[in-house]
């Protein structure tokens, strides 16, 4: 018979805390981002003749197969970018929350991303080319998550966070 190894002294590993609540609402927030990941990608598919119209404006000599085809390829390629956001986000959620220090600077990486990426949106839509391929449902919807993105950044940089993100054992 034998008896567990005693976990007492120097060696005891510590137990985790419970994240603070900028933390928390930070991961709730990331959370939401996912969700609004795939409002934007519903919002792009319901959208879609706006796509065909931007589509018909840049390349006028397209058939009906290539345009089909060049609307088709977009879709996909949408579809890919909206599962791999959705997957960040929430990837990102759980890193955060379990105060992996890494997490939150590549929180913030993503973050710089998104803003360079709306950015460009943005100025794409003034633009005539671009301006048919970008509605204003999937703009506000843009926007929407890029503020709940600023808002995770800025719960997670917090003072009040700063500690949870300090140096952590790691776990079995």
């Amino acid at each position: 018979m034998y008896e567990p190894f005693p976990v007492s002294g120097p060696e005891a590993v510590p137990e985790r805390t419970p994240p603070p609540r900028p933390v928390q609402n930070a991961v709730w927030l990331m959370y939401a981002g996912a969700a609004l990941e795939v409002i934007s990608f519903i919002v792009a598919l319901l959208t879609r003749s706006s796509l065909k119209k931007a589509i018909l404006a840049a390349h006028p000599g397209y058939t009906a197969v290539q345009l089909h085809r060049a609307e088709v390829a977009s879709t996909v390629v949408l579809a890919i970018g909206a599962v791999i956001a959705i997957g960040l986000w929430v990837w990102m959620a759980q890193a955060n929350g379990r105060g992996l220090s890494w997490a939150r600077v590549l929180s913030a990486v993503f973050f710089g991303i998104n803003t360079l990426s709306l950015a460009v949106s943005l100025l794409a839509r003034h633009s005539t080319a671009s301006v048919a391929g970008h509605t204003v449902a999937t703009m506000i919807v843009g926007i929407a998550i890029w503020l709940v993105g600023l808002a995770a950044i800025v719960l997670i940089f917090s003072k009040d966070s700063a500690p949870f993100y300090a140096k952590r054992p790691r776990y079995g």
